[in-house]
C-alpha cells in the first residue's frame, strides 16, 4: 500500500508528506506529524542556532527503536531549493528556513547535528562547547555541580557561558565566540581540554577529564573533545531519540543551582511552554561576541 501523502504549503514551498500519523516514539505514541509540528512551532528560535552550518542528519525512519543512521551528504533527492554547501569534499545540507526544517522532519531527521563552525570558514568555531557527562553511579545532579564549577572556572578568564539540557543523561556549556582569529586546534581544543584537567585536579572526587570508561565511576567526565572541526554536537532546542520526545533544552543557571534533576527533563510540549514565557535563553551563543585568553 502506497503511503498517505500530504502536500503543503511552507512559505511558498510545495513539500510532500508522508506517513504522519507514525508512531516513532512508541512509549507515548508521539508520531511523525507531532515531531513536524514541534519543530515547525519551535523553528523561530532553533533556525538561528542552524543557519550557516553543516548539518549531520540522524534519521529513524522507523522510530526511536529501530535501526537510524547519519547522513553527512545532503540526500540526492532533496528539492533544488535545499542549501547545499561543500566542507572537505562533502555536500552538507544547511537548514536555514522553515522548510528545509519541516522537510528534515518528514525525512524523521528526529536529531539535528550541527557544526560548531558556520560552513564558511569551516576551520573557525563560533563557541567552545563542553559536554559533561555522568558515569556510573553519577547522574544529573553531579552534572549541575560541575556545570557551575565550570562557569566559576570560565568567568575567572573572562567567558560568559550557557548551560542546556543534553536531553539525554548530562548537560552541556557553550562559550560564544562569533570572532575572528578563533581556530579548533590551538583555541578552543587546547583551551578546554587545560581547562578540563585543571578542573579534575581540583575536584578529583568529582570530575574526570579522560574517555576511559574506568575512570569514570561516580564522576562527570567534561568532555572537550567535541571542539573538533570534525566533529558535531546536538543542536539545542533538538529531539533526542530516547524512549520519551525528550529536547536538548536551554536552562538559566539558578535551575543548575537549584540541583533538583527531576525539573531538568523537559519533553517538546514543555520546552514549547518555556520559549513562550522566555523566548530564546540561547540567544547570545548565536550573538556575543568573546576572545579566548591567552594560555
Amino acid at each position: 500500500m502506497a503511503s498517505a501523502r500530504v502536500e503543503v504549503d511552507v512559505e511558498g514551498r510545495l513539500l510532500s508528506l508522508s506517513n504522519l500519523t507514525k508512531v516513532l516514539y512508541p512509549a507515548v505514541g508521539f508520531t511523525k506529524g507531532e515531531v513536524i509540528d514541534y519543530y515547525t512551532r519551535v523553528s523561530p528560535v532553533l533556525l538561528a542556532h542552524l543557519r550557516d552550518r553543516p548539518l549531520t542528519l540522524k534519521r529513524y525512519p522507523n522510530g526511536v527503536d529501530e535501526q537510524y543512521f547519519y547522513e553527512k551528504n545532503c540526500p540526492s533527492h532533496a528539492p533544488e531549493w535545499v542549501r547545499r554547501e561543500t566542507v572537505n569534499g562533502i555536500p552538507y545540507c544547511i537548514c536555514d528556513d522553515l522548510p528545509t526544517l519541516v522537510w528534515l522532519a518528514n525525512l524523521a531527521d528526529l536529531e539535528l547535528h550541527p557544526s560548531l563552525s558556520l560552513w564558511e570558514p569551516s576551520d573557525r568555531p563560533t563557541v567552545m562547547a563542553f559536554d559533561l557527562d555522568p558515569g556510573d553511579g553519577a547522574g544529573l545532579a553531579e552534572c549541575c555541580e560541575v556545570a557551575v564549577i565550570l562557569r566559576d572556572a570560565l568567568a575567572q578568564l573572562g567567558l560568559d557561558s550557557y548551560p542546556k539540557t543534553s536531553g539525554s543523561k548530562g548537560i552541556q556549556v557553550y562559550v560564544p565566540l562569533n570572532s575572528e582569529g578563533v581556530d579548533y586546534r590551538e583555541g578552543t581544543k587546547r583551551l578546554s581540554q587545560a581547562l578540563a584537567r585543571h578542573l579534575e585536579a581540583q575536584h578529583p572526587k568529582l570530575i574526570v577529564s579522560s574517555q576511559k570508561k574506568e575512570l569514570r565511576r561516580g564522576r562527570v567526565l567534561i568532555d572537550w573533545s567535541q571542539n573538533d572541526e570534525h566533529k558535531t554536537t546536538v543542536c539545542v532546542y533538538s529531539l533526542r531519540a530516547k524512549e520519551r520526545p525528550t529536547v536538548s533544552t536551554p536552562l538559566m543557571w539558578e535551575e543548575l543551582e537549584e540541583g533538583d534533576p527531576e525539573r531538568l527533563v523537559f519533553e517538546a510540549g514543555e520546552v514549547l511552554e518555556r520559549v513562550a514565557e522566555h523566548g530564546d535563553l540561547y540567544a547570545a551563543v548565536a550573538e556575543q561576541e568573546q576572545r579566548l585568553p591567552e594560555l
